[in-house]
C-alpha cells in the first residue's frame, strides 16, 4: 500500500489513453520520443477483439496507453514530467527524428511561468505531446 506522500507525489492523474490510427508506428514513435525522458513500454497486451494497447511509464508503473482501434478526436495534449531540459531537449530531437511533427522548440515559457521549459510535437495522429521541466538550472 502507498504512503501518504507517495499517495501526494502521485499527483491527480492515474493513468491517460490515447487512440492511435497505426498502432505499430505509433509504438514506434513513443518508444523512440519518450525514452529521453525515461519512460518505457511496462506492459503491452491485446484485447479479445483484437485491439492493442501499450502501456507506457517509469517504475513498472504504466500512466500512458496507446491503443488501436478509435482514434482519440479533438484536442488531445499530454504533458510529460522531464527530469531536467536537457531530457527535454532529448526528447524533441527523438520525437522529430521518429516522424513527429514540430510544435514548439524546446524553450522557456515565461508565459506560463519563469521556469517553464517544455517542447511540443505532434505524434503521427496529431495528438500534441509535450515534455516539461518546471525546475530551477
Amino acid at each position: 500500500m502507498a504512503t501518504e506522500a507517495e499517495h501526494d507525489a502521485a499527483g491527480i492523474i492515474d493513468h491517460v489513453g490515447v487512440g492511435v490510427s497505426d498502432y505499430a508506428r505509433s509504438r514506434a514513435f513513443y518508444d523512440a520520443a519518450l525514452a529521453p525522458l525515461g519512460i518505457r513500454i511496462m506492459m503491452e497486451h491485446n484485447t479479445g477483439a483484437g485491439t492493442r494497447h501499450a502501456g507506457y511509464g517509469r517504475d513498472g508503473r504504466p500512466q500512458l496507453w496507446i491503443a488501436s482501434g478509435q482514434v482519440s478526436r479533438g484536442h488531445v495534449h499530454v504533458a510529460l514530467r522531464a527530469p531536467d531540459r536537457a531530457a527535454v531537449d532529448a526528447f524533441h530531437a527523438a520525437a522529430i527524428a521518429a516522424g513527429g511533427q514540430d510544435h514548439g522548440a524546446p524553450g522557456l515559457r515565461p508565459a506560463y511561468h519563469a521556469d517553464y521549459y517544455g517542447a511540443f510535437v505532434f505524434d503521427p495522429d496529431g495528438h500534441n505531446v509535450e515534455a516539461v521541466t518546471h525546475l530551477v538550472e
